[in-house]
């Protein structure tokens, strides 16, 4: 039997805001890009080793209490974040939300090319990012017979209010405020492709009414990791995942 590929480790943001109803930023994932081509997901991707480096520790809030994979993995999150929809999560030396420039639309491109270290980027503006405000939300790992495997970390946060979203055209073509309700109908209906996990998550997402019921929900919930299993029914391949996993029974879906 061939070894499993090993699970990369990543992380993805789940920003939400009020107007007033609320809603989650999606962007939707080129065509071209070989992990969840034209999918709608949540911004995120996998963990550089940039993102352990030691000088974080001085341009971080809400160090308390986390483990340095857990900080590598917030610190994940928020690169991914700006590099994918220009939002930055970050407050400057008032300790203040800042409404965000040209210059740190011009960096997105060099810090998601690797031309300009986030770190670096960061000092640079005096901020820090804010690792405090996200919530874990949930965890995912691939299941082991497909050969491209993330362990992904799901966190929640308000996004800034002052700040716009907007796609980087290169990753990601589309960037959208939408009701997660909403999102879940357009999947159903087949006007987007939302892969497994997202739309799990958007269904537990769902379930809140406002934001604060969110953070509630997520604070106190459990979280446990999720594994998929993949089986096979009539000649097809699906996915399943345990009763238990916190969503409830989900039956075998198409993988």
């Amino acid at each position: 039997m061939q070894d499993a590929a090993p699970a990369l480790p990543a992380a993805t943001v789940m920003l939400v805001r009020e107007t007033p109803d609320l809603e989650v930023l999606m962007v939707r994932r080129h065509h071209r890009i070989d992990f969840a081509s034209g999918a709608l997901v949540f911004p995120g991707g996998k963990l550089d080793p940039s993102d352990r480096d030691p000088a974080w520790t001085g341009r971080v809030h809400g160090l308390d209490g986390l483990s340095d994979e857990e900080r590598a993995l917030r610190i994940c999150a928020a690169r991914e974040a700006f590099e994918e929809s220009g939002i930055l999560l970050a407050r400057d030396e008032r300790d203040a939300i800042p409404a965000l420039g040209n210059r740190a639309a011009a960096a997105r491109e060099a810090v998601a090319t690797g031309k300009l270290p986030f770190i670096t980027f960061m000092t640079e503006l005096g901020l820090d990012l804010d690792l405090s405000a996200m919530t874990r939300f949930a965890h995912w790992i691939t299941p082991t017979p497909l050969p491209k495997r993330f362990d992904t970390h799901f966190y929640l946060m308000a996004a800034p209010p002052d700040q716009v979203a907007a796609c980087d055209g290169c990753e990601t073509v589309d960037a959208e405020w939408i009701a997660p309700a909403e999102a879940l109908r357009l999947g159903a209906a087949g006007e987007r492709t939302i892969i497994f996990p997202t739309r799990l998550n958007l269904e537990l997402l769902a379930r809140s009414n406002s934001a604060a019921e969110a953070f509630a929900g997520a604070a106190s919930r459990p979280i446990r990791t999720v594994l998929p299993e993949v089986v096979t029914i009539d000649g097809r391949r699906r996915v399943t995942i345990p009763d238990d996993a916190g969503y409830g029974a989900v039956g075998a879906n198409d993988l």
